[in-house]
């Protein structure tokens, strides 16, 4: 299932001057607004498009400070769920993009899914299930006949290995099923804590922090956490949000990083959570070059799915060799 400036996100508001000379309060700023969910498929990239125009006044207002300001504790906790807000309401449907049946071939495919991309892996797993549905079927595999099915999504000896080793655990140790508890999964061959808080948080609807390399670099961005090792990144950012967060929080932080803020070149003047970004300002400020960057359905390109989601708005990606 990614890699990494700075500046004041909003201007300074002079607060209006009561009838009695006396400033009052500053209106609060409504942000994100402009990222709605999209009527229909066909609406996507207008969609994409009125939000980089609408937020073109958000990002200049951004770029007018000299540098982002330290922060308490408190403000970056708000800051965040504000953040965790504003991405709900551009990704009401984002989801995990690996194409799945079951627990099992979610198992699989989160797997295989090191070291490659999710598309990848969707287009090589409905002949890899067709030969292997079950882990007794998978466990029974001749290695050198899987190494074939699964050489796309690369190091394929190794994710052989670990998939033959994990369809034997769970044939002789749970009773053919995927077990759906934390610490029985981190026992099976090639599945860490990022892999069974997967299987965990989609399968068997338990909340879980998945920390791929997109959502660690983003929370870096936006100063979440100062931590490098997912493990601790996972424990820090668990202590801001609630806990019935963690796993949509999860898919969408990744739906941003795989379409709007990349590794290298960030789409800054297209994003709608700009001025609350301390790090706006690395990537392309200008909005229609930064709409250009834009990618999957915010771009009017295929998504990662062969089988998406009802909800999603986007184009299904196409089968191995299809283009």
């Amino acid at each position: 299932m990614g890699e990494q400036g700075a500046i004041r996100p909003e201007k300074a508001t002079k607060r209006p001057m009561r009838k009695s000379g006396k400033p009052g309060k500053p209106e609060e700023k409504q942000l994100g607004k402009s990222a709605r969910k999209p009527a229909a498929k066909t609406t996507v990239k207008a969609t994409a498009t009125a939000t980089v125009k609408t937020t073109a006044t958000s990002t200049a207002t951004a770029a007018a400070g000299s540098g982002w300001k330290p922060e308490s504790r408190l403000a970056m906790v708000r800051r965040a769920r504000k953040i965790n807000r504003e991405l709900a309401e551009l990704y009401p449907y984002a989801h995990p993009e690996l194409d799945f049946r079951n627990p099992f071939e979610l198992l699989v495919a989160t797997v295989l899914s090191a070291q490659t991309t999710d598309l990848r892996v969707n287009q090589t797993t409905p002949a890899l299930f067709a030969a292997y549905p079950t882990p007794e079927d998978m466990a029974a595999a001749v290695p050198e006949e899987m190494e074939e099915l699964i050489r796309p999504t690369g190091f394929f000896r190794a994710k052989t290995k670990s998939l033959i080793g994990l369809s034997v655990a769970l044939r002789d140790n749970h009773g053919g099923e995927v077990p759906g508890r934390l610490a029985d999964l981190v026992k099976l061959p090639g599945v860490g804590r990022k892999t069974a808080n997967v299987v965990l948080g989609n399968a068997f609807g338990v909340p879980g922090i998945t920390v791929d390399t997109h959502f660690g670099r983003l929370v870096r961005r936006w100063k979440w956490t100062e931590q490098e090792d997912p493990e601790k990144v996972e424990a820090e950012i668990a202590t801001i949000f609630p806990k019935s967060e963690w796993t949509m929080l999860s898919h969408r932080v990744v739906f941003h990083g795989r379409r709007i803020c990349h590794a290298r070149k960030p789409a800054c003047g297209a994003c709608p959570i700009a001025p609350l970004c301390p790090a706006y300002g690395e990537g392309e400020t200008d909005p229609e070059k930064a709409r250009k960057l834009l990618k999957y359905e915010m771009g009017g390109q295929p998504g990662q799915r062969l089988s998406p989601p009802a909800d999603y708005p986007g184009r299904p990606a196409p089968a191995l060799g299809a283009g």
